[in-house]
């Protein structure tokens, strides 16, 4: 796992906090400086904080469970579902639902019904209501789509969440707490860093600040992948190695 270096934080931009003046006093640890009346990120402890989340999250894909990402803002809703896609992970990247998570049940009915719909179009019915149904259908299929296609695939509670800007994804954070699910984000200096378990000091509203974190949050979480997929063959060449051993015995003996 490729560790982030100082001088790629950087040329990403990560270092610049916003105006001293809205600052939020608990981010003073990973502050390094002001200049011009802006704070300055100490990236040295960014390498180090993103190092431990990068680890944890590469643990959390090789074990198989699920990790959430919620970015909802303008500047970062493209990045990070271009990024976290590939991952096959689940996402949010338009308006955060109440009871995401604390009412998850409810949740995973509106994506059954945006399944339902899809198999009606497959096996045709569809076809056999009439037309203002299928106009009416085709709306609710694409508002449920909009709002939870990016998560139909999590069948259950994430393991984490991942969160760009603390302040704007406030309640995603506090429903992850309140059900003891580890968070982790990308915190700003403007931010309160206290809720939050794995914290990436970082510029939460520059673009090439968000990518470069997403880059290797989403690199960590691939290897894990890959690691889980490789040891997942190996087991499966063991058996069947295994099982042509006891076949070939079992011919020596008859």
């Amino acid at each position: 796992m490729a560790r982030a270096t100082f001088e790629e934080l950087l040329e990403a931009g990560v270092h610049f906090g916003h105006l001293k003046r809205k600052w939020n006093p608990y981010m003073a640890p990973y502050i390094f400086t002001e200049k011009k009346g802006i704070h300055i990120i100490d990236l040295n402890k960014t390498a180090a904080q993103l190092d431990q989340a990068c680890a944890a999250m590469k643990q959390i894909a090789k074990s198989g469970k699920k990790i959430l990402f919620v970015a909802t803002k303008k500047q970062a809703k493209d990045i990070l579902e271009e990024r976290v896609k590939p991952t096959r992970m689940p996402y949010i990247t338009e308006r955060w639902s109440g009871g995401m998570l604390t009412n998850f049940g409810t949740i995973r009915k509106a994506i059954r019904k945006m399944h339902s719909i899809d198999k009606m179009e497959e096996d045709g019915t569809m076809s056999t209501l009439s037309k203002r149904e299928r106009l009416q259908m085709s709306r609710t299929r694409a508002k449920l789509d909009k709002n939870y296609g990016s998560i139909a695939e999590m069948t259950r509670i994430p393991a984490a969440v991942f969160v760009i800007d603390v302040l704007k994804e406030h309640i995603a954070v506090a429903e992850a707490k309140k059900l003891g699910i580890p968070t982790f984000a990308m915190v700003d200096t403007n931010s309160d860093p206290r809720s939050i378990d794995f914290v990436i000091p970082a510029n939460d509203d520059a673009t090439k600040s968000i990518a470069k974190i997403l880059d290797k949050v989403t690199e960590a979480i691939q290897e894990g992948l890959e690691e889980r997929k490789n040891s997942k063959d190996k087991v499966k060449s063991e058996k069947e190695e295994s099982a042509k051993t006891a076949e070939a015995a079992e011919s020596d003996n008859a």
